[in-house]
């Protein structure tokens, strides 16, 4: 089997986990997500790359990156989630899966977080899980990949 390679965008703000609204995010950083996203993508033969920028431009060049070197982006856009078409369009031009991680439930918080411009591009959406939903997602596209 042909070990599948990922690609994990973070995006506005997720570079402050473990400091920012602990009581909402915990008090886990991005690195220890990313760190079990790893050992769980290992065990499944897979490898993870991860970017996390607070500039929508550089994700977006991220992703048309990945469309010649990944087989999956599992992203968790943050705040692009709610209004970046960009994002949308980007991953819309990307063949492999895609799945939308968010560490809490958007639809149980503000109104203006119940609504994603990136799930309509999106094969899955894990949300509310905290960071036990990296490794999930990892699991999630290593299984649409066959």
């Amino acid at each position: 089997m042909l070990e599948s390679r990922i690609l994990i965008l973070s995006g506005v703000n997720l570079g402050l986990l473990g400091q920012r609204q602990p009581e909402i995010y915990g008090t886990d950083t991005l690195d220890d997500y990313i760190a079990r996203a790893r050992q769980r993508a290992e065990i499944l033969n897979a490898t993870v790359d991860d970017l996390q920028s607070d500039s929508e431009a550089v994700i977006v060049e991220a992703i048309a990156a990945a469309r010649s070197t990944h087989d999956a982006i599992i992203i968790n856009p943050g705040a692009f989630t709610h209004y970046s078409w960009a994002i949308h369009d980007a991953l819309a031009a990307f063949d492999g899966p895609v799945v939308e991680l968010h560490i809490s439930n958007p639809n149980s918080r503000e109104a203006w977080r119940h609504t994603s411009v990136v799930s309509p591009v999106a094969n899955a959406v894990i949300a509310g899980l905290g960071g036990h939903g990296y490794e999930l997602a990892v699991e999630a596209v290593v299984g649409i990949l066959g």
